[in-house]
């Protein structure tokens, strides 16, 4: 998956977020996304994350390998 996949997919799910991909391994399959949304308020950490592993659509573990996550709350 490309960087520009990643940030499509995730865009879509969160149109107001700013959103950063660093290519950990400079493979394409190895990730960090660092994401503040609006869309985070009021839910935890692992509910932050479970909500960008849903707008992945399935693809975690398949098309894209892994994925560090760092979310917060765009102010």
């Amino acid at each position: 998956m490309t960087q520009t996949d990643l940030t499509a997919f995730l865009r879509a799910e969160f149109p107001d977020a700013d959103i950063e991909i660093i290519d950990l391994a400079g493979d394409g399959d190895h990730y960090k996304a660092v994401i503040a949304s609006a869309a985070f308020a009021g839910k935890s950490r692992v509910q932050q994350h479970q909500m960008v592993y849903a707008a992945l659509k399935g693809r975690m573990g398949g098309v894209l390998h892994a994925l560090a996550l760092e979310t917060s709350v765009k102010a």
